[in-house]
């Protein structure tokens, strides 16, 4: 069996494949000040309650931005899985796609792998758009190249400075859209700028992306709000919350034949 590994600034995501076939996957914080040892007890506390033996995961792959965890995931997969993990990074995936930003080097592993799944998914021009700590946009062409894209604050990022720098404004929960763009009370407006206003930021980033872009592009959305998100925008025509675990999956079973 496979695991796969994301690793996220805020969040971690961890997937079980046996063949092309997934059979779990758990979202928990990401702690770059546990160890090893710590992430073991989490992992198998995980894989016991969904009746996973950890002793068949026979390979790991691993995309990870936080450069910290890098170091507490290999020793991990040394110590309990008996293997070393395989490591994303433009290097990993020249095979499989090109990377046409100028220093491929500089862009994220998650963002790539996401990209290599949302092609292999629709094999045509795409914006992918993830919702994760960052707001990212990344652009593929028709013939399956990494063309770049654009990185802008995430929902949760832009909400918690506005919280923690504006005293008078409550906390509100920003997991539902708002039923109008006025706000009629000061967390309706909150809600309805944050909310809102991100979609009209994504619509805006779409918009001018296809204007630079040669094909029209298919927009996919993942990450944890992408369902929110994607109820308000204009410009996103599917949703794909799996993409990142997939497209690990796809890397891995590409480079290891």
């Amino acid at each position: 069996m496979l695991l796969t590994i994301d690793v996220g600034n805020t969040n971690t995501v961890l997937g079980v494949f046996d063949g092309k076939t997934p059979l779990h996957h758990w979202r928990i914080r990401s702690d770059k000040n546990m160890t090893e040892d710590e992430f073991h007890v989490l992992a198998r506390s995980l894989f016991r309650e969904s009746s996973i033996d950890m002793a068949r995961l026979d390979n790991t792959i691993i995309a990870c931005v936080v450069p910290r965890m890098m170091m507490i995931l290999e020793a991990f997969c040394v110590k309990y899985l008996n293997h070393k993990p395989i490591w994303v990074d433009a290097k990993t995936v020249a095979p499989l796609m090109p990377v046409l930003y100028s220093n491929p080097s500089e862009v994220g592993a998650d963002r790539i792998v996401n990209a290599i799944a949302a092609y292999e998914r629709y094999k045509r021009a795409l914006i992918v758009i993830d919702f994760g700590t960052a707001t990212t946009f990344d652009v593929i062409t028709a013939k399956g190249e990494y063309l770049g894209g654009a990185i802008s604050p995430g929902v949760m990022i832009a909400s918690e400075a506005l919280f923690a720098n504006a005293s008078k404004l409550p906390r509100v929960e920003i997991f539902s859209p708002p039923e109008r763009a006025i706000g009629t009370d000061t967390a309706g407006s909150m809600k309805s700028g944050i909310i809102l206003g991100y979609a009209g930021l994504v619509d805006g980033m779409v918009a001018r992306i296809k204007r630079e872009m040669a094909d029209v592009p298919y927009v996919v959305a993942t990450g944890g709000l992408a369902p929110l998100i994607s109820h308000v925008s204009e410009t996103i025509e599917a949703v794909d919350g799996s993409m990142t675990l997939e497209g690990l999956r796809i890397i891995f079973d590409e480079i290891s034949q």
